[in-house]
């Protein structure tokens, strides 16, 4: 049995929209045409592939499986037709990267501007992600390029078939409002216990720093109370700001933030770690384009630039 390669991108496109209306869409095929297509996969398979419900779209765990298959197949040819586009015109012409919003404007601007100065005749296009989602898009060869992040106590996402390597640490700091009793603290620094009967504000359950926040607060011998539910670190500093809570945020979010004192963790060192994902194999562009992101992240963090043993390998390094 050989599958139709064009049948498997709908079926990916499906599961990533979640449903044959938002995938016809991004296709720009009829939804009749996206719903054939996946019927006759089936049929070529002799499984269901997915349910449909009021929600939209569900995998059935055979259809999941193909997917994962799917992505990897797609992304082989995409890498195929890099290659060989790179053999006629010497050059890749096109770099895809994705980014959740804090790096993407702490880090992205400049290494995307010297990427661009340096070959101005790129396409360069930018997607707005946030973890742990992406993964299957760089497996796919639909982005060449992904900066991830992952909080302490949040499971680590899985890369078969792909390289994660550290950007840098993201330090986890305390924002209390100036006028709080405990900012004038002498150290500089506080102990979590120390914060176990403040009123917290943090992501919703299950997000990533609220994962964050709950492991950390355990360690430390209590349970959070939130008082305020959000996702926006700028909504999170404004609550703080105003006095009606506390809260763990990256250092990358904060800048001058008049109203709101920082202080460290005194008994831990949390840090979320920001990371690159791409395939084994960069081209010389991503290559280039990863090594314009560690200078931006030297620059940021103002520590020491990474070893050069760290640097991926181009096919024409490997």
């Amino acid at each position: 049995m050989a599958l139709d390669v064009g049948r498997l991108r709908v079926l990916v496109e499906v599961a990533r929209a979640g449903s044959i209306a938002a995938a016809a869409r991004r296709l720009s095929y009829t939804p009749s045409a996206v719903s054939q297509q996946l019927s006759k996969l089936e049929s070529e398979l002799g499984a269901r592939l997915a349910e449909r419900s009021g929600a939209g779209i569900r995998l059935t765990e055979v259809g999941a499986v193909l997917v994962r298959h799917s992505e990897r197949v797609l992304g082989e040819l995409r890498e195929a037709e890099t290659a060989a586009a790179a053999a006629v015109s010497a050059e890749q012409r096109r770099i895809a990267i994705g980014t959740f919003t804090t790096a993407g404007a702490a880090l992205v601007p400049a290494a995307l501007a010297a990427l661009r100065e340096r070959h101005p005749q790129v396409q360069l296009s930018l997607l707005d992600l946030e973890p742990p989602d992406g993964y299957g898009l760089v497996t796919s060869g639909d982005l060449d390029l992904l900066i991830t992040h992952r909080y302490p106590g949040v499971a680590s996402v899985p890369a078969q078939g792909l390289a994660r390597r550290p950007l840098l640490a993201d330090t986890l700091r305390i924002v209390l409002p100036a006028a709080h009793p405990l900012a004038a603290t002498a150290t500089g620094k506080l102990k979590l216990a120390d914060l176990n009967t403040e009123h917290w504000i943090s992501g919703s359950h299950g997000a990533p720093n609220r994962v964050c926040l709950d492991t950390l607060a355990a360690r430390a011998g209590f349970t959070p109370q939130i008082s305020y539910e959000t996702a926006d670190y700028g909504l999170t500093l404004a609550l703080v700001r105003v006095g009606l809570g506390i809260s763990l945020v990256p250092a990358m979010v904060l800048n001058d933030e008049p109203g709101i004192h920082i202080l460290d963790v005194a008994d831990r060192h949390p840090a979320r770690q920001i990371c690159i994902v791409h395939r084994k194999q960069p081209t010389a562009l991503v290559a280039e384009l990863i090594n314009l992101l560690r200078q931006a992240a030297h620059r940021y963090t103002e520590g020491s630039p990474p070893a050069d043993q760290d640097r991926p390998r181009t096919h024409a390094q490997h």
